[in-house]
């Protein structure tokens, strides 16, 4: 049977991608990245008194944009990569070609796809951190802790629990929609740092 010309596999349009998941998977993506800004900058700057409130636009501001940065640089294959500790991956590239060329492990949807949905996790998660901190920490202290906690945190759990490769994932622990990863890390960092 002949498709019509705007159905058949192209160069832009593989034969295995599927456009459906595809537009869901970023619609999706960008609709939590809705959540992070300008949601939750909006939801802190109402949050403190007025002398904090471009403070606290500008800590989730920073986490958004620190994180992106974390996340393509080494982020990624640290949570999804080749394992290189049992509860981490190795740190590399994202959205280098020879990455990127391979079909993601989950759906039909370019991998590059998958390393933009799974950002936007990764950035909420020290934003929900920082509404535990709102009023507490400088913004100094803030540029360092982001990318820190980012590294040496939320890419941990990610690994262990969301990659196939991850040790509480052989366990066969089951994160239905973040709550480990997401919101028991940052549940847990704001209160430990909060309480500090």
């Amino acid at each position: 049977m002949d498709l019509p010309s705007n159905l058949k596999s192209d160069e832009a349009s593989p034969e295995w991608m599927n456009k459906g998941d595809n537009a869901w998977q970023v619609t999706a993506a960008t609709l939590v990245g809705l959540q992070c800004v300008p949601g939750l900058v909006i939801f802190y700057g109402g949050m403190v008194k007025k002398k904090w409130a471009i403070n606290s636009a500008f800590m989730a501001l920073y986490a958004f944009a620190a994180v992106l940065i974390c996340w393509v640089g080494w982020g990624f294959r640290m949570a999804f990569g080749d394992k290189f500790q049992v509860f981490i991956g190795k740190p590399d590239v994202s959205l280098d070609q020879k990455f990127l060329l391979g079909q993601a492990f989950l759906g039909y949807f370019p991998t590059a796809t998958m390393v933009f949905f799974q950002f936007v996790f990764a950035a909420i998660t020290p934003i929900l951190i920082g509404g535990a901190l709102l009023g507490r920490m400088n913004f100094i202290a803030w540029m360092l802790f982001v990318p820190l906690w980012h590294t040496f945190s939320y890419t941990i759990g990610a690994y262990s629990i969301w990659c196939p490769e991850g040790w509480l994932a052989k366990l066969g622990v089951i994160d239905f929609a973040g709550g480990y990863v997401i919101h028991l890390s940052s549940g847990v960092a704001g209160f430990t740092a909060a309480y500090w």
